[in-house]
């Protein structure tokens, strides 16, 4: 009988891998301002994750408030210059690093999927001590972000899997409902804000702290030495 192949791990960014998800918060509460937009801070935190097209249109249509296809344009532009100047206060997860290092040692295929663009995911690699030739799938490579399944097809693509042969790891409801779509089983971290319980309603099948509580509880996953 044939081995089963060893899955790989798909996994979100930011609040899974870097603790950005309150910088995120802040500069969309930034940016909304400049445009005449008061909300507060935790209706803004329950849409983080997911795609800032839908991101900006959930919220506009829960304040009332009509903008231009230009001017949704340009709150994204000014999202990501106020994310960027937050951008030296973000940090690695605990483990993170250590979790993919692990993974990469022992042949475990996997990518990074992010609902950010490039513009704001790049600096990530450099916190985690990643090459610049890490698989990573952004925003800006697919036609739609999370949660639609596009960012997890298109990194699973990316290391040869199929999607039913990797796990999703991600923070938000968002991430477990693209994880779903796509096929995948999902992982839900609470290093972004969510609790146990909204990330195993919304699909996870495993949940962690951080990335240093997923490695610590690997063997949980049933990941197989490839080398």
């Amino acid at each position: 009988m044939p081995e089963p192949p060893t899955p790989a791990l798909l996994f979100d960014l930011d609040g899974t891998l870097i603790d950005s998800v309150y910088q995120h918060v802040i500069a969309w509460r930034n940016a909304l301002t400049v445009v005449g937009i008061d909300l507060s801070v935790w209706r803004i935190h329950r849409r983080i994750g997911m795609s800032g097209g839908l991101f900006v249109s959930a919220l506009l249509r829960e304040t009332g408030v009509s903008l231009t296809p230009a001017e949704i344009e340009e709150l994204q532009s000014l999202h990501a210059r106020a994310y960027l100047e937050q951008v030296d206060s973000v940090r690695a997860l605990p483990g993170a690093a250590d979790l993919l290092g692990f993974l990469t040692e022992r042949g475990v295929p996997w990518a990074i999927a992010t609902s950010g663009r490039m513009e704001t995911a790049h600096s990530a690699l450099a916190m985690l001590g990643l090459p610049e030739d890490t698989p990573m799938i952004t925003r800006d490579m697919v036609r739609f972000a999370k949660p639609d399944p596009d960012l997890f097809l298109a990194a699973a693509a990316l290391v040869g899997v199929e999607p039913r042969h990797a796990m999703v790891v991600g923070d938000s409801v968002w991430d477990l409902l693209a994880a779903r779509r796509a096929g995948a089983l999902g992982i839900g971290l609470q290093s972004g804000g969510y609790g146990r319980e909204e990330l195993e309603r919304a699909g996870a099948f495993r949940v962690y702290t951080d990335p240093a509580d997923m490695l610590t509880r690997i063997d949980e996953l049933g990941l197989r030495q490839t080398i």
